[in-house]
C-alpha cells in the first residue's frame, strides 16, 4: 500500500445493491493525475514538436551490416525521418486514403515501422498494427474487420499478407514493402486486382504532389489495436490520440517520481512489439523528449549482443526474457569459479 491512496471509501451491500470496494489510485497522482502538455493535442504533435525543438538529434537507429556483419548503429536525425514520413504520407494520400482511412502496419520494430505510423499520424489515417500471434486467420480477419485499404509490411511478411487474397481484397488495395518485392510477388499481387511497391518506389509515388496536414481532434481515433480477447475472433481496440496523449503525461509523472526523468540524451532499445500500446506509449514518450530510439535485429540470441552496442539508458521487457538474461549470467558467473562469483556478488550488492 505504500504506492497506493485512497480516494473514495468502499461501500457495504444494502437494499438489493452489492457491496463495492475502495477505490485506489496510485501515490504518484495523489494531488490529481497530470495534465496533458499544452498544445499536445494528437500523436502527431508529439512528433511534430520534437522536430521543432529536436531537429537534429538522433532520433532513429538500426545496426548498419558490414561484409555480412553487423557493425555499430547509424541514425536518422528527428529532420531526416520527418522529411521520410512527409514523403510517405504524400504517397498515402496520393492512393486516395484518407482522414479516417485504415492503414495496417505488419513486423518486426524497424525504422519503417515508425515512419509509417507517424505518416498516419500526420493525416490522420487509423494505423491498425497486424500481427499474426493472435492465431491463424488473425491477419487476414483484421485486415477485413477494420478494412484496411493499405497494408505496409515487413519483407518476410509479404508472404502472410498474400495468403490473405482473395478475401483481403475487398478493402485492401495497396501493399507496400520495407524492402524489396520480387517478380513473383508482384505477379500474384496483380492478379488480384492489387498494387505493390518496395519501400523506395512508394516513396517516389506522391513526390510531384503536396497535401495539407488536416486538423486533428483529441477525440479522433488514432490507432485499432486488437487483442485476443478471450474467446472468439480478435477484438479491435479503438484508441483516441487523448488516450494516448494523457498516458505519455502519467508515464512522465511516474518516471519522474522515481527520479527517472527521460532526457533528450537517453536511449531505448526498441524490443517489445509495437503492435501492443505498452511499447507504443513508450516510444511516443522518447519521441516527446527528442530521445533515442535503436532496434534490435528481430533474433532473441542476438538480443544481449545488441544490448551491448546500444547501451541503452531504458530496456522494457517481459519476465521470459530477463529469466534468460538473469539465467545466462548466473551461468557465466559459476563457470569463472568461486573468486569471480564471489567478487561479482559483493559488486551486485
Amino acid at each position: 500500500m505504500r504506492y497506493l491512496i485512497e480516494v473514495e471509501k468502499g461501500r457495504e451491500a444494502a437494499d438489493g445493491r452489492p457491496s463495492v470496494g475502495s477505490t485506489y489510485r496510485s501515490v504518484f497522482a495523489k494531488d490529481g493525475f497530470p495534465p496533458p502538455v499544452p498544445g499536445l493535442d494528437c500523436c502527431w504533435d508529439v512528433f511534430r514538436m520534437s522536430v521543432e525543438r529536436f531537429p537534429d538529434n538522433p532520433m532513429l537507429g538500426r545496426r548498419e551490416i558490414v561484409d555480412g556483419k553487423p557493425g555499430k548503429y547509424v541514425w536518422m536525425t528527428y529532420k531526416e525521418v520527418y522529411d521520410i514520413v512527409t514523403k510517405v504520407g504524400a504517397s498515402i494520400r496520393s492512393l486516395g486514403v484518407e482522414q479516417g482511412g485504415r492503414c495496417g502496419i505488419y513486423g518486426s520494430n524497424c525504422p519503417e515501422w515508425v515512419i509509417s505510423m507517424e505518416a498516419c499520424n500526420a493525416h490522420g489515417i487509423y494505423c491498425v498494427p497486424l500481427y499474426d500471434t493472435l492465431g491463424a486467420g488473425a491477419v487476414e480477419f483484421i485486415l477485413c474487420h477494420a478494412e484496411v485499404r493499405i497494408a505496409f509490411a515487413e519483407e518476410k511478411k509479404i508472404g502472410e499478407v498474400l495468403k490473405t487474397l482473395p478475401r483481403s481484397s475487398k478493402f485492401l488495395k495497396t501493399i507496400v514493402s520495407f524492402g524489396k518485392v520480387t517478380p513473383e510477388q508482384r505477379d500474384e499481387v496483380e492478379k488480384s486486382g492489387l498494387a505493390i511497391y518496395s519501400w523506395d518506389e512508394f516513396l517516389l509515388l506522391g513526390s510531384n504532389q503536396k497535401y495539407d496536414i488536416p486538423t486533428k481532434k483529441k477525440t479522433d481515433i488514432c490507432t485499432i489495436m486488437y487483442t485476443s480477447g478471450t474467446t472468439g475472433d480478435p477484438k479491435g481496440v479503438m484508441i483516441s490520440n487523448d488516450s494516448i496523449v494523457t498516458l505519455i503525461a502519467g508515464v512522465d509523472r511516474l518516471l519522474y517520481s522515481v527520479n527517472e526523468q527521460l532526457h533528450e540524451r537517453d536511449v531505448y532499445l526498441s524490443y517489445l512489439p509495437l503492435a501492443h500500446i505498452f511499447d507504443r506509449v513508450i516510444e511516443e514518450l522518447f519521441i516527446f523528449h527528442g530521445a533515442s530510439i535503436g532496434f534490435w535485429r528481430g533474433d532473441a540470441k542476438l538480443l544481449v549482443e545488441d544490448i551491448g552496442v546500444l547501451k541503452p539508458t531504458i530496456f522494457c521487457a517481459v519476465p521470459r526474457v530477463l529469466d534468460r538474461i538473469y539465467s545466462g549470467l548466473q551461468a557465466k558467473i559459476s563457470a569463472g569459479g568461486f573468486l569471480k562469483s564471489m567478487l561479482f556478488n559483493l559488486a551486485y550488492k
